[in-house]
């Protein structure tokens, strides 16, 4: 038999591949430590996980500013968990869509983070953090208050192992609208601050439609029969955002603090005013 032979560019695409495949198998059976903070919602939420087991989580305080006790709350966190800020293997974030000001808090603190200990940080979509905390679904609707009367939307299918698939780009829109778009949808899921917000209007177009509707608390199972489920108790979305964040593995030259924008979807109150 005839050695195989490789020229120079197979060679090297070799060596890459087997050297990815390396640093993947390290990182994800290192079970990486990560700080998750999430400053999108009006509560915001912490969390700590190492792989994917979850260390502590942390949901703040819907009445005060997020940057009055985040890093009070940080610290608070790391402390009983018996860990310190050194520690981390790499940080995650909410990128939005969100509150304005809540996004760059968060950004601003996990960038502060990640730069002065060098450490990888991964910003997560915010919607997408939303549908993952709601379980398994071929279609769920992640929701969250954009001001003015309107809302942050996006539908996704969330598979059994948590693997978060956008059907669409993040939309600008008001309630009605959206019930309008997704009313042909008859098995259907409800998440996020948004869902709660719109509770009765949600329900009362599922009933006029002739669609069972009903409520659960935590990650509901997938649906199986003509109904709109409402899943409430998802507050602690920085848990999400880790999980979602360790997908993201292996951690590369692509996860800095410059490369960690923002996702705002529509342009501030203070930029649409300034328009008018």
């Amino acid at each position: 038999m005839q050695p195989v032979k490789f020229d120079v560019g197979e060679r090297g695409r070799a060596i890459k591949v087997a050297r990815k495949a390396e640093t993947l198998f390290v990182q994800v059976n290192s079970k990486p430590l990560i700080l998750s903070i999430e400053t999108a919602t009006r509560a915001g939420s912490l969390a700590l996980a190492r792989g994917t087991e979850l260390l502590a989580s942390y949901v703040g305080d819907a009445g005060s500013s997020h940057s009055t006790h985040l890093l009070e709350e940080i610290e608070k966190m790391l402390d009983e968990a018996g860990v310190t800020l050194a520690d981390m293997d790499a940080f995650s974030v909410a990128a939005g869509p969100g509150s304005f000001t809540g996004l760059r808090i968060g950004l601003a603190t996990v960038k502060s983070f990640a730069a002065t200990l060098n450490r990888p940080c991964v910003g997560i979509q915010t919607l997408h953090a939303v549908a993952h905390s709601a379980g398994e679904s071929d279609a769920t609707i992640a929701l969250l208050p954009a001001g003015r009367g309107e809302v942050f939307a996006q539908r996704f299918a969330v598979t059994e192992v948590g693997i978060v698939q956008p059907f669409e780009s993040p939309a600008h829109i008001g309630p009605g609208s959206l019930l309008d778009k997704v009313v042909s949808i008859r098995r259907l899921k409800w998440a996020g601050e948004g869902a709660q917000i719109y509770l009765e209007e949600i329900k009362a177009r599922a009933l006029a439609e002739g669609i069972d509707f009903e409520m659960t608390m935590g990650k509901a199972e997938a649906i199986n029969v003509d109904r709109w489920v409402l899943v409430k108790g998802t507050e602690a979305l920085a848990a999400s955002v880790a999980r979602l964040a360790l997908a993201s593995a292996p951690f590369d030259d692509t996860h800095t603090p410059q490369n960690l924008r923002a996702i705002y979807v529509r342009p501030s109150d203070a930029e649409i005013n300034k328009r008018c």
